[in-house]
């Protein structure tokens, strides 16, 4: 599996020559149309074999008590989740655009969050700033890529413990985001970005592993595929921005989102508070 840096070398070498280009871009297609094939093959004998063990166990229901059942359940099923994430990295280039009402569509992200954390002891608050320019973005993708750093930053508490995440949205110029967050928005094209942070004071990552995290199937948890950090990256990069993340053991972790947005008008700096 390449990995972005991978790919970057790639396009550097097709960049010198029509030639190059054009053999490197059928290698890349043919990649990911064999990718797309096995995965294909292998999620339907998968789908069988897991419709099997649903039915013997709705007709002996005894079948819940044997030793391993439980396990070997939850194998098929990991195998399931692996196979599905593997067909969205693989997908995760392919956009679907439409304009999206940027302000709107991350309120309701939030709400929508803030509900599902709200028996616990976790503190979500949103910081979204009225009148966000509208952005030519896949939106169930974009969504994807929310709800992924979301649940990760839910999950960087332990069971019980209190804590706060935090979602802010704005829009910062691309020449202040590349001295104020990272060189890699070098790469985007508008004078004008629509910034996004999700921030939580979990657990925090590792500094030896934080150079790991978008790598393809490097996971940390028992029951990850190594593959929503990687996708979202992908997602991110297929509208033309980049992702960020800083973080450190007991201080927390921020991912910092910039997608490209035309230049707008400067309006009210006051945010809204949800």
């Amino acid at each position: 599996m390449y990995t972005s840096t991978d790919l970057d070398k790639l396009r550097q070498i097709m960049a010198k020559s029509p030639e190059h280009t054009d053999i490197f871009s059928r290698f890349l297609a043919s990649q990911k149309e064999f990718l797309s094939v096995i995965t294909h093959e292998i999620r339907n004998p998968l789908t069988l074999v897991y419709s099997s063990l649903q039915l013997i166990e709705a007709e002996h229901p005894e079948v819940r008590s044997f030793r391993r059942w439980d396990a070997m359940y939850q194998d098929v099923l990991y195998m399931m989740h692996l196979l599905t994430d593997l067909s969205d990295y693989n997908n995760s280039f392919k956009l679907h655009k439409s304009m999206l009402d940027t302000g709107t569509f991350l309120k309701q992200l939030a709400l929508s969050f803030a509900a599902s954390a709200e028996t616990s002891n976790i503190e979500f608050t949103s910081r979204i700033c009225p009148e966000l320019p509208p952005l030519q973005a896949d939106t169930t993708k974009l969504k994807e890529v929310l709800i992924n750093l979301l649940k990760n930053a839910f999950e960087a508490f332990p069971t019980g413990s209190a804590g706060f995440i935090r979602l802010d949205a704005d829009t910062i110029h691309t020449a202040a985001a590349i001295t104020e967050i990272s060189s890699s928005a070098n790469n985007i094209s508008h004078d004008t970005c629509l910034r996004i942070r999700i921030q939580d004071n979990g657990c925090g990552i590792p500094q030896e592993r934080l150079g790991n995290i978008f790598a393809p199937f490097v996971t940390y948890k028992s029951d990850g595929t190594g593959l929503g950090l990687p996708i979202s990256k992908r997602i991110i990069e297929a509208h033309g921005g980049s992702i960020q993340v800083d973080s450190a053991p007991d201080a927390g972790t921020l991912f910092t989102i910039l997608l490209p947005v035309s230049p707008v008008p400067a309006s009210d700096d006051s945010c809204g508070i949800v």
